[in-house]
């Protein structure tokens, strides 16, 4: 199913448009198809393989944060209903504000009113002091129900599993090949020559606010190989991650874009035309994408370093996501 796709990503490396990328499909009787190309720094001698590390960017959204969220209700120690006050009595206590008053169900969706971004990084103080004055920062908070992507939204979900488990995500039992703050840097894909940390990024977080907050946030900061990122989705998929009623309320419409968290087929779709009306699908900024048709069976991952060495060049990466989408899907025997 992967020939046509991988000639297909392999071009936009020899064109230089991407450094490297890593292409996978499994099948949910377990077989699977991967290829990879290109380079995981440009200024350094390594090849994309299928356990080179990528920074996810957003895919942690959903890969992480979603389902743990998921855990907690499953153990009822919340709900996707449940208030934030009911997990951080004192936020925004001082402020009058609505934000104690939206739900796990409105952050998780991207409907809480929130703002989409902040230069959280920029305010400047050590990691404990910068979370405590998230809590505290009076956020704009706009109606419920407008969809506005927040990345603020998953910061504070990040922060209630925290308060919940007790323990920082970075200490998070996560599947083989994810994690946060990996520990060998020559094994993961570089991303960007960044002007505030001043050097080209390679096994730390691309996104700022993240690493600001100690690498592991609930909107960013989870690293994954193909092989690894496979198999998890194969597992996700196969009931074996969540409980049946979970996995059913996550792949759930909650509105007319999203299930829970992940985005639905909507024209124009991150994974193409053809993939069925089943299909939950995500990306991350840093060039990374997971899509899972359940009506098929099967999924399949797409992870470039296409802000190697800079975010401000173009890519093509959202042609090439749906293109490779397209191409897989035509493919599919049934």
């Amino acid at each position: 199913m992967l020939e046509q796709a991988s000639r297909l990503v392999q071009q936009a490396i020899e064109s230089g448009r991407i450094p490297g990328a890593a292409l996978g499909w499994v099948h949910l009787d377990g077989s699977i198809e991967m290829s990879c190309g290109g380079v995981k720094h440009l200024q350094k001698p390594g090849a994309i393989d299928p356990d080179t590390l990528f920074d996810l960017a957003s895919l942690t959204k959903v890969l992480f944060t979603v389902p743990q969220v998921l855990h907690l209700v499953e153990e009822g120690r919340a709900d996707l209903d449940d208030p934030l006050s009911r997990f951080m009595p004192e936020l925004a206590w001082m402020q009058g504000s609505e934000l104690p008053g939206r739900t796990l169900r409105q952050l998780l969706n991207h409907v809480s009113g929130l703002p989409g971004w902040e230069a959280i990084y920029t305010w400047g103080g050590e990691t404990r002091t910068l979370e405590h004055r998230v809590l505290q920062h009076r956020w704009e908070v706009g109606p419920v129900g407008a969809h506005v992507y927040s990345d603020i939204g998953y910061i504070l979900l990040g922060l209630v599993l925290e308060r919940v488990r007790g323990q920082g995500l970075g200490a998070f039992q996560l599947p083989e090949g994810l994690m946060f703050n990996p520990s060998n840097p020559d094994n993961c894909a570089a991303t960007e020559q960044d002007p505030w940390r001043g050097r080209v990024l390679q096994g730390e977080v691309h996104d700022e606010n993240c690493f600001a907050l100690g690498g592991a946030t609930g909107h960013a900061g989870l690293f994954g190989s193909l092989r690894g990122i496979l198999a998890y989705v194969h597992r996700l998929m196969q009931g074996q991650v969540l409980s049946p009623a979970a996995l059913a309320e996550m792949r759930r419409p909650q509105h007319a874009e999203r299930a829970l968290g992940w985005l639905i087929p909507s024209p124009p779709y991150c994974g193409g035309s053809l993939c069925s009306r089943q299909t939950l699908g995500h990306t991350g900024f840093t060039g990374t994408g997971v899509w899972m048709d359940f009506e098929r069976g099967y999924a399949w991952v797409l992870l470039t370093n296409r802000v190697h060495p800079s975010r401000h060049q173009e890519t093509g990466i959202v042609e090439l996501r749906r293109a490779v989408g397209n191409l897989i899907a035509a493919a599919w025997k049934g």
